[in-house]
This record gives C-alpha cells, structure tokens and sequence, in this order.
C-alpha cells in the first residue's frame, strides 16, 4: 500500500476542490495514483469535484503573426519563471519574432526552431543570451502554424496568456473576433463532437456509468442516464455545442448557420497550461540562508 501524503491531498484537493478527508480517502483506495483517485471522487461527488485547478504552472506569453491577408497564421508559448520577466521588451520581442519565423519559415518542431538562424546566431544563442542577461530560465514550449481554408481571426487576453487563433470560412471580421473571444472564456476542446479525442469520452463514459450504477435503478434507465452524461459532455466541450458568450440562448452551431459560416478549426494556447510549477516557501528559504550565512 503506497504510503499517502500530506502533498499528494493537497494537490487532489487543488484538482478537485474536494473535501480534504475525502481526498484522503479517495486517495488511500486508489494506493496513491493521483488520476484514479480524481476518477473517484467525481463519481462520488460528481460537479464538486470536477473543478479543475485555476493555479497556473508557469509564467510567460502566447505571441502571434497573422499575414496581411489573413490567410496565415502562428502562435507560439515561451515561458519563463516570472510574469515580471514576461512582461520584459526583450523577452517579449523574442516571443513576437519566434511567432514571425513559425509563420514564414514553418519548421518541423521546436528543436527545428531552435536551430534557425537569428541576429546573425541562432534562436538558441539568442535565447541562451537572454536567460544570461535578464538572470532567469526561459524556454520555448510550442508553437502552431495555420493555413488557413477561410480567414484567420485571432485573440490575446489576460496580458498575453490566453492565446486564440480561428479559421473562419465565411462570415465577417466581427464574427471571427467574437468567435476567438468565445474560445477564450469558454475553452472547448475541439470544434465538433467527432473532433473530440476517444479516450476522453471513454472516460466520460466509464465515470458517468459507476455514477449511475450507483443509482439502482434498472438497466434500461441506467443506459439512458449514461448516454445522457456523455451527450451534456459533449455539448460542454465542443465549441460547436457551447451556448454562445454573448447570447447563450443560441448555441455557436446555430450562430454560424445564422451567418452562413463555419470553423475549420481554432488552436487556443493557455500559459503554463499543464505545466507543474515549483512552490517555493519563503520564509524557509530565508531562514536557509540564514543559517548558512551563521555558519
């Protein structure tokens, strides 16, 4: 039986918003794997426990370049340690020239990226310069590049950490606008329910079949619960299933019928989405440094 810990509690209940005794439990039966016991509490706890953590893992910018015709795009994420940094000229004319060569040179990968000539050096010079210079780690994480079949429609929100790029086919400049700013409050995961990867409905699926197990009902009632689960899923996670943010009496799918439009596709990056950040303690650090200085 793996030992559970004070850290892994708090990082369920971070994940979940879960009661803290609950966490423990959920936790011990699951033998410490932190996904199968965020598994469980949602289908014990269901909504309540599904809050996902609003802590951002790390710090940076999402910088973009779209051609004067709209027709090409990029987008790409470089972190940093601190917002203080990402807020930096020199930081942010490395992230803005980045998303420049993504557009116009459209390399393989970011090592490809790294490689290509900058300043007469190269961007991994360039960017070793800069954590030498500015005194803090930084890196390139990702990056998207889009040819667009329509127009492409972009957003930055949050001082450049929520990043959306839209191909929009049809429609008008105010509606991809609008569409990109949707994307960015309401964060779906794909465009349309085919979209959506397998193994996140399979799961949808297997929580919301132990919930209705649960239920006691009879099998045919059972069915209909689950199927109903994993349809709401779906509407919630499919931009074209959303309730649109400025009108939610209508959904983004009847929006674009409207409009005569319609998505071929959106990339949305979120800073430090996914990345675990180092929590530091200061007034232990402090006191280190102090007893090392006594010694």
């Amino acid at each position: 039986m793996a030992a559970v810990t004070a850290a892994m509690v708090k990082e369920l209940r971070e994940r979940t918003d879960a009661p803290m005794m609950e966490c423990k439990k959920a936790l011990t039966e699951a033998d410490g794997d932190i996904d199968k016991a965020e598994e469980l509490l949602r289908v014990r706890l269901g909504n309540k426990a599904s809050k996902a953590s609003s802590r951002v893992a790390a710090e940076g910018v999402v910088a973009q370049f779209i051609s004067g015709d709209g027709r090409l795009a990029a987008m790409v994420e470089v972190n940093c340690e601190t917002d203080f940094v990402a807020k930096n000229d020199e930081f942010l004319a490395f992230a803005a020239k980045l998303a420049e060569m993504v557009a116009s040179d459209a390399p393989a990968d970011v090592a490809t990226l790294s490689a290509m000539p900058m300043n007469g050096s190269t961007v991994e010079s360039v960017r070793t310069e800069l954590v030498g210079r500015i005194g803090e780690n930084m890196n390139i994480r990702r990056f998207e590049r889009v040819e667009a079949k329509g127009g492409v429609s972009a957003y930055v929100h949050g001082g450049s950490r929520i990043g959306v790029l839209v191909d929009l086919v049809g429609g008008d400049e105010t509606l991809g606008k609008d569409l990109a700013m949707h994307i960015a409050a309401s964060k779906p995961k794909a465009v349309s329910r085919d979209a959506v990867p397998a193994a996140d409905v399979a799961r949808e699926r297997s929580i919301a079949e132990q919930k209705a197990a649960e239920s006691g009902k009879p099998a045919e009632i059972v069915a209909k619960m689950v199927e109903g689960s994993v349809q709401k899923y779906l509407k919630e996670v499919t931009l074209l299933g959303q309730p649109f943010v400025k009108d939610d009496k209508q959904t983004v799918e009847q929006l674009l019928k409207q409009r005569s439009a319609s998505v071929e596709n959106f990339v949305l990056y979120v800073v430090g989405e996914g990345i675990e950040k180092k929590q530091s303690d200061f007034a232990a650090e402090v006191a280190a440094q102090a007893a090392a200085a006594a010694r």
